[in-house]
């Protein structure tokens, strides 16, 4: 059995924030705690309360340090901390937990502080870049003509921290070769965020006679939902299809109305957020999964509607075409062009059954190349400080070849894979669904013991008022005697 380790995740954002770089770290954290690893997480606290707590996340427990924080003005989910002897605050943590490292998920204000207390202890440190510029500029307050020397200046800033830590990674090799370009840094690793796919298996057929596009993520600016919504109100022969929008976010108000304005409310369902255990169900009855955002170093919603056997249609943007090969799983489109946009919606509302089952097939094989465990293993070895220039499987160069039709060969395999990992969900569902048995059965026991007790305690507060009653009487009678 390999050495236990005791590792520190330092996060801008984590659970319960959803996007990419919060289900990330917090699946990261929980893959490591599952395989026998003590996992700390220090975090923005998500409401007044602060402090170090055990939390439950992604089925295991985490020792996670809620930092003091506040909503950041203009969003919706982001927090920022206080600052203020943020370093000190931090240093203690890792003098009481002495980890074998410190993994930082951004740079910007807790990685930063909790780097500069890494160094101080001489203590291990990586990052993962889950930053773009791009993401965070519109809620700046900056007027536009300074956009783009910001943006500038952060990666800039990037560079300079992370050029001093042990290891530098990204989901993507298009991310990291963007992150060399902008910030001068070399030696960045491909380490794709990884998705524990058994979770999303299903048999459900992709069908389109009930045709429902789905989007899943943050509603803000850089996702471009309004080009989705533009393009489903240009289809006018296909009067039937349903946009379900899952997830919050700034541009929530303004979708809504846009919606409205298109005439298409009707058929525009903003879920908001669900639970864990609705995901897969959210894929599994979606049509197609449809990514617009022109900002994604990986996106591990994309990597979920894979999972489920869904096709996709996702912008020609950053990494985007690496998870999306164009008439394999799925199709690019122009980014902000609603009328591509609008043209690659309709090859999959007019396939034929059999090829969008070629479609769910691809996506199911590529889906493979990022399996969970192996992201897991490369960090391990990260953390224990066992070589460098790990990368996961989807930067092998077969990922990228053009699939068109899997052989036979390979479609054989695909199936027991398939039914494999169906029979891992179906196991582990019958597991929660025993768990909340055996919690419901408790709870009922527990109620009942809680009516006996509660019988009995009035039962013994009666008695206590006739001793006390027959008590003062005697009382009475000795005055009066008296």
């Amino acid at each position: 059995m390999s050495e236990k380790l005791k590792v520190v995740l330092a996060c801008d954002t984590f659970a319960p924030d959803i996007n990419g770089a919060a289900r990330f770290a917090e699946r990261l954290a929980a893959g490591l705690a599952k395989r026998g690893h003590e996992v700390h997480v220090i975090a923005a606290s998500f409401d007044s309360s602060h402090g170090t707590r055990e939390e439950r996340h992604d089925g295991a427990e985490l020792i996670v340090h809620r930092l003091k924080s506040h909503r950041v003005p203009n969003h919706k989910s982001l927090r920022w901390v206080e600052p203020w002897g943020l370093t000190s605050q931090i240093e203690k943590l890792l003098r009481e937990i002495q980890p074998a490292a410190l993994h930082v998920q951004s740079h910007l204000l807790v990685g930063r502080f909790a780097i500069r207390a890494a160094r101080k202890a001489g203590i291990k440190t990586l990052a993962t870049n889950h930053i773009m510029p791009e993401n965070l500029i519109k809620y700046s307050f900056l007027p536009e003509f300074l956009h783009k020397p910001a943006m500038d200046f952060i990666w800039r800033d990037a560079g300079r921290i992370l050029s001093r830590m042990d290891a530098v990674t990204t989901p993507t090799r298009r991310a990291a070769d963007l992150l060399e370009r902008a910030t001068g840094i070399t030696g960045v690793m491909a380490i794709s965020c990884g998705i524990e796919a058994a979770k999303f298996a299903n048999s459900t057929p992709t069908q389109n006679h009930n045709p429902r596009l789905l989007f899943l993520g943050r509603l803000d600016d850089e996702k471009r939902i309004h080009i989705l919504l533009k393009a489903v109100a240009s289809l006018t022969d296909h009067p039937r299809v349903i946009v379900e929008l899952v997830g919050d976010g700034g541009e929530r108000v303004h979708l809504e109305q846009l919606a409205l304005k298109l005439g298409i409310s009707d058929r525009v369902i903003f879920t908001g957020h669900i639970s864990d255990a609705e995901l897969p169900l959210a894929y599994e009855r979606a049509t197609v999964f449809v990514m617009p955002s022109i900002a994604e170093l990986q996106s591990i919603a994309t990597m979920e509607a894979m999972a489920s056997g869904r096709p996709v249609i996702a912008a020609n943007a950053m990494a985007l075409p690496h998870l999306v090969h164009n008439g394999d799983n799925g199709y690019l489109f122009e980014p902000d062009n609603v009328e591509d946009l609008a043209s690659k919606l309709r090859l999959i509302l007019e396939a034929e059954p059999q090829e969008l089952e070629r479609m769910s097939q691809n996506s199911l094989h590529l889906i493979q190349s990022h399996d969970i465990n192996r992201t897991l293993d490369i960090f391990e070895n990260l953390y224990r400080g066992i070589g460098t220039g790990y990368e996961t499987m989807d930067n092998e160069p077969g990922y990228l070849v053009p699939i068109g039709k899997l052989s036979e060969t390979l479609s054989g395999a695909l199936a027991s894979w398939r039914a494999e990992t169906l029979e891992i969900r179906r196991k582990a569902e019958a597991l929660s669904s025993e768990a909340r048995e055996r919690l419901s059965g408790a709870s009922e026991e527990l109620r009942e013991q809680l009516e006996e007790l509660k019988e009995e305690v009035i039962e013994q507060i009666e008695e206590l008022k006739d001793a006390v009653k027959k008590q003062a009487k005697k009382l009475r009678r000795k005055d009066e005697g008296q």
